[in-house]
């Protein structure tokens, strides 16, 4: 049993303690353990080509055209058994260094997409995307902040496990947390975190979630997107209604709004063939006269402003 921790912060600052906290935790319940600092990797944008969706459904294998170090990382992710994530939390979110892993992973990561790239692989005789990826795991995260502007990270945090459907474990959030490693019960519940983790590790299929309970009953999730009368959980997606019971709220939706949970296979099956059919209807808008002289009109009014070189 392997858990890898990987700390988003500066290097020898609060995160890589918490994390390394969580990693003696998960030692002790007999796991092997090992340590990224992610300031010494060089991770670069994702630019949104598409090419690792085409290529895993294409039968390609799935490769990222980004030459970088974030192939080794998710390598290193992909042989452990389960994975604790410690980030700062700006603006009251996920670093952009973690939202950029969460955008490299995208559908080159979907589990759905995986599914349907290693069927058309052995049907083929084409490359069939790395095996791991299927594979269950289990992650948890602790977001680390200077106030109390941390409204946003949960949800951050667990959208990077949606893709893949990694089961998520602990999802902490620690604000006023400057002072973090000096304060022996914050430091104890990092140890706890690592704890879990292993444990969840030992048996995947029936781990199941130790965090704070959240609101969305589904995916524990505090965000909500609210519109036209109803509500949408901002992580999972489902839509239902908030009630609010002597100051306590609650989240409830139809039975069959599971299927469109967005880190179920049903969910993700939805939504491939949402961007299948959208993905047709942009290429044949793309071929009209009316899309190339729009196109024509922008490239003419204005070119995009780059530095000088020198």
């Amino acid at each position: 049993m392997k858990i890898l921790g990987i700390s988003g912060g500066m290097r020898n600052g609060s995160n890589d303690g918490m994390c390394i906290e969580a990693l003696m935790g998960a030692k002790e319940m007999g796991a092997e353990v090992e340590f990224i600092q992610l300031q010494n990797l060089h991770i670069e944008h994702c630019t949104g080509c598409t090419a690792c969706v085409q290529s895993v459904l294409g039968g390609r294998g799935g490769k990222c055209v980004l030459k970088d170090d974030f192939d080794w990382l998710l390598d290193k992710m992909l042989d452990a058994d389960g994975i604790v994530f410690s980030t700062p939390i700006f603006e009251k979110g996920a670093t952009g260094l973690f939202h950029t892993i969460t955008d490299r992973f995208g559908p080159r990561m979907d589990r759905g997409n995986n599914i349907i790239g290693t069927k058309i692989a052995e049907e083929t005789g084409g490359t069939a995307p790395d095996p791991r990826i299927l594979k269950d795991k289990v992650i948890s995260f602790m977001s680390v902040g200077g106030s109390d502007w941390v409204t946003r990270t949960q949800c951050d945090a667990g959208m990077l496990a949606l893709t893949p459907m990694w089961k998520v474990i602990d999802n902490e959030v620690f604000p006023w947390a400057l002072s973090i490693l000096v304060e022996d019960e914050r430091v104890a519940r990092a140890h706890q975190i690592g704890r879990n983790i292993a444990e969840a590790a030992k048996n995947i299929e029936h781990a199941q979630y130790q965090g704070d309970a959240g609101v969305c009953p589904h995916c524990h999730s505090r965000n909500f997107h609210l519109q036209d009368g109803k509500a949408i959980c901002c992580l999972c997606g489902l839509e239902g209604e908030i009630h609010n019971e002597s100051g306590k709220y609650s989240f409830t939706f139809p039975a069959e709004q599971l299927e469109h949970a967005h880190d179920t296979l049903s969910g993700k099956f939805i939504h491939g063939n949402d961007i299948k059919e959208n993905t047709g209807k942009k290429i044949a808008n793309m071929q009209t006269e009316k899309y190339k002289a729009r196109q024509a009109a922008y490239r003419a009014f204005i070119t995009a402003t780059v530095p000088e070189k020198g």
